[in-house]
């Protein structure tokens, strides 16, 4: 395979393992206030994401996938809210173990690499554009 078709295949994987990172991201944000339904019960973990490399036997390139989907094993914080259904006997109650700067952080960094692919697909495709138009002035 061609070095431009390679680099489109890579920036390819890029874009779609950002995807999925943005996927968590949105979820752990949206998730960030959900308790249990009842006294004591484990509120919404927070999910995390590990990226791997992955080879692609028809192109020969190393392409970047997620690898394994997680749950963030960190502590839940507690809240007092008696009026809350999940509360304890002590008006407690479990929160999740998301912390909204890690996540708008984290969906930064996320959007800025899926930029990045998006512009090497551009780049790639007007140099394979620009490739063809030579070959046939020639």
């Amino acid at each position: 395979m061609d070095p431009l078709s390679a680099a489109l295949k890579i920036a390819g994987s890029g874009l779609e393992a950002q995807s999925t990172r943005l996927r968590i991201v949105s979820e752990n944000i949206a998730n960030a206030r959900s308790t249990g339904d009842t006294p004591g019960a484990d509120p919404y973990r927070r999910k995390t994401l590990t990226f791997g490399a992955q080879m692609d036997r028809a192109s020969g390139a190393e392409l970047v996938g997620v690898k394994k989907l997680g749950e963030d094993q960190g502590k839940f914080t507690q809240e007092y809210d008696p009026n809350n259904p999940a509360a304890d006997a002590k008006g407690y109650v479990k929160m999740p173990n998301v912390n909204m700067l890690v996540e708008m952080a984290d969906m930064r960094e996320a959007n800025r690499s899926y930029d990045a692919n998006l512009q090497t697909i551009k780049q790639a495709r007007d140099l394979i554009s620009s490739t063809i138009d030579l070959l046939k002035s020639s």
